[in-house]
């Protein structure tokens, strides 16, 4: 009993607790005043967005094996001339929407409406656009039941290779494998306030920290700010946030703008580059300063198998 050591979980959370405290808060504004914001009710959603991107659009429902879920929209519009199909969480704009469409958390039906809509563009040759924003999928029992995680699995699978373009962009809360599902393209934007991580801040205080207090300082931690993943090289570029229709407009140029370069491009090259950008995604050069501690924290865990 003379040789007291510390539990190795007590000490893990100590180490995290230490680097929260010495993390550096955002310049313009806090990784947390950023959650906030993607969070923040009336924000623009996907719907909004469609609308003023698209010159047309026609909804298309269903996944032809379940049901059709409205927490993921998805359709053919018209966006400088060119067919492209859209998909994205839609979160609603009010209470009621916000209800019926289960705050952005789509069931297996509405990742296999997406794969359904994205096969469909690659049959088609048509380029696919993709709105993020949603805490993550739905975790409820028969979301489960119905194979929550298998579907977003084979979403990953297929959006890798998909011989299309594929653009993403995350324009609120990009949440864990929800954001995930139709999360993989060509190229990935971020709008200023929007923000990207595996889990939400609340999660990461709840089971590291064992304090959901904390939210705030992990949020810190995290580094899931559109300028933590521009340094990082997880997204291309970060978009503007001005007025809906300012910002739609600087979305609806990127779009015409990439689509013109890659859809000159053969397939093969753009499954290519694509395998290779997400591959290379978490090959991390300098910052150690915050990244070498967090690393030596999980190391530590290795002890729970």
């Amino acid at each position: 009993m003379a040789d007291k050591k510390k539990p190795v979980l007590q000490e893990t959370v100590e180490h995290i607790e230490s680097i929260l405290s010495t993390s550096q808060t955002c310049e313009a504004k806090s990784s947390w005043d950023c959650v906030l914001l993607s969070r923040q009710s009336g924000r623009t959603g996907a719907k909004a967005f469609i609308n003023m991107i698209c010159d047309q659009f026609m909804e298309l429902h269903g996944d032809r094996t379940y049901g059709d879920d409205p927490a993921m929209i998805g359709g053919i519009g018209m966006v400088g001339g060119r067919a492209v199909t859209v998909i994205g969480n839609r979160k609603g704009a009010n209470f009621r929407e916000n209800v019926s469409c289960n705050y952005g958390m789509s069931n297996p039906e509405g990742y296999r409406k997406a794969l359904r809509l994205a096969k469909q563009a690659e049959k088609f040759g048509r380029p696919v656009v993709c709105f993020i924003d949603t805490p993550g999928a739905y975790p409820g029992l028969g979301s489960e039941e119905r194979g929550i995680g298998e579907a977003i699995a084979q979403n990953l699978k297929v959006f890798s290779t998909l011989k299309t373009p594929v653009l993403c962009f995350i324009i609120g809360e990009g949440g864990s494998g929800g954001a995930l599902g139709i999360g993989i393209g060509d190229k990935l934007y971020m709008l200023e306030n929007a923000v990207y991580s595996v889990i939400t801040p609340e999660g990461f205080a709840s089971i590291l920290l064992r304090d959901p207090s904390k939210a705030k300082e992990a949020a810190e931690a995290m580094k899931m700010t559109s300028r933590h993943l521009k340094e990082f090289g997880v997204i291309h570029d970060i978009i503007e946030e001005k007025s809906p229709e300012e910002t739609a407009q600087l979305i609806k140029e990127t779009i015409i703008r990439d689509l013109d370069n890659l859809c000159s491009k053969p397939p093969e090259h753009l499954v290519r580059y694509r395998l290779k950008k997400i591959r290379g995604i978490g090959e991390v050069s300098g910052g150690k300063e915050w990244w070498q501690p967090l690393l030596e924290v999980f190391t530590k865990t290795q002890s729970f198998r």
